[in-house]
């Protein structure tokens, strides 16, 4: 009998762990799911009789070696700063290892150790980044087939609240890890435009009005998305002249984001105490009030905006004026905001979320300037059966059952999945559980 392990039963994991689950029967294979949290696993295991539970704490290595040792393949969906240490114990025990996350610069260094192991360390693998990657390359490779010529690529992901529940002022709503949302943009962005490298600092991501059109949905408006020049090389796109991966939100949210930035309220490099403290104390002190005007009045003024700018009201909204006491503890603002933002931006249970992806591919062929565009769409079918649970968890057990099952040439070191022999198979199960592209071409 072979045993998968999964890592972690957030969010994100409910499509992952019934996937692996449906076809354990078939395939005789045993599913542990560790997690910290017993009831989370038992809610998505749902006493299946070839699901074990493990509710350990993933950093104690007495209590994580063990289970990876006699895993015949490891699957992560936990934080991204404990990967490495199921990275490690895989490499001892010589396991392979499919994580959802960026590749850190701690797993890229042991990419010398896993190809001597022979072992496969696929990083990357979920929805952004990961069905990106894979369609994307899918794109680029069948350009390059017919000798076109890319210049210019552009990807875009969001996930966002479906339309149907978008109803408060933020057009935003919770659909995974709310602590990545919070922090999103924290290290600064760079891409590639016109021939020249552009970087963007924290301070400056979310002030940019720049939109695409998304067919059949509207008007999005988006922001560069960590450090796209990273994947210069993995896409081998040397005539390139733009390439550019970002975050698609709705208008409004960038605004109202970009305005708590510069309210200080998004840092983590302060602290403040929670009760007696309000939150009104709270944005007091992080913007240095100290005149007559009312607050509302002058983060207007702060914020150098006029008294009826739309801003104001998504600000009010949150509660951010108010004279409520800050939950106790010491804590950071940015986590006093995600406090709040989890109470504001929760889904409810019947909620649906929605994830959109679009490509924007411009080439030349025989002379003919091209563009292409690819685009996906996909609703959740409830909050604990979200968009973003299938589209993160999916790609990763096709991958898991395809490598068990020895259906793939199983690629080494530390990769993402931007090689044929992954991407095929994926792409086309993907497509059998709704998740597909739509191609237009200009």
């Amino acid at each position: 009998m072979q045993t998968i392990l999964i890592a972690g039963a957030g969010k994100s994991s409910i499509h992952l762990i019934h996937y692996l689950l449906s076809h354990a029967a078939r395939n005789k294979w045993r599913v542990i799911v560790a997690d910290s949290d017993a009831n989370a696993i038992a809610e998505k295991t749902s006493g299946n009789p070839f699901a074990e539970i493990a509710a350990i704490d993933i950093t104690k290595t007495e209590q994580r070696e063990p289970l990876v040792a006699k895993a015949d393949i490891v699957v992560s969906l936990m934080p991204p700063n404990l990967h490495i240490l199921l990275a490690q114990d895989c490499l001892k025990h010589k396991k392979n290892l499919i994580t959802s996350s960026y590749i850190t610069p701690e797993m890229k260094a042991m990419e010398k150790e896993v190809k001597e192991a022979g072992l496969m360390f696929m990083c990357e693998m979920g929805l952004d980044p990961g069905i990106d990657h894979m369609t994307a390359n899918q794109i680029i490779h069948s350009i390059q087939r017919v000798a076109g010529i890319i210049t210019s690529f552009k990807s875009y992901c969001g996930g966002l609240v479906a339309p149907e529940y978008d109803d408060n002022p933020w057009h935003y709503k919770f659909s995974w890890n709310p602590k990545n949302v919070v922090f999103a943009g924290k290290g600064g962005a760079k891409y590639l435009n016109q021939g020249k490298q552009v970087e963007v600092p924290y301070e400056k991501m979310f002030d940019s009005n720049k939109r695409i059109k998304v067919d059949g949905i509207g008007s999005f408006a988006y922001y560069p998305n960590r450090d796209s020049l990273n994947y210069l090389q993995q896409y081998d796109v040397p005539e390139i002249k733009t390439f550019l991966r970002a975050t698609l939100r709705h208008p409004a949210f960038c605004k109202g984001w970009n305005a708590l930035v510069a309210l200080g309220l998004t840092s983590d490099d302060d602290e403040f105490e929670g009760t007696p403290n309000t939150y009104a104390s709270w944005l007091k002190k992080k913007t240095g009030y100290h005149n007559g005007l009312t607050l509302k009045e002058y983060v207007a003024q702060k914020l150098k905006v006029l008294p009826d700018d739309r801003v104001l009201p998504m600000i009010e909204w949150l509660g951010i004026l108010d004279e409520n006491p800050l939950p106790d503890g010491k804590k950071s603002s940015a986590l006093h905001l995600l406090d709040l933002l989890e109470d504001k931006w929760k889904m409810l249970p019947a909620e649906k979320d929605m994830v959109i992806m679009q490509h924007e591919v411009e080439y030349t062929h025989k002379e003919r300037k091209i563009k292409l565009v690819s685009s996906m769409t996909l609703k959740g079918e409830s909050r604990d059966f979200s968009a973003m649970s299938k589209t993160v968890g999916l790609p990763m057990g096709i991958l898991a059952r395809m490598v068990l099952n020895n259906k793939i040439n199983v690629p080494t070191g530390v990769c993402i999945p931007n090689m044929p022999v992954v991407y095929r198979p994926v792409l086309t199960e993907l497509k059998h559980h709704g998740i597909s592209f739509r191609e237009e071409v200009e």
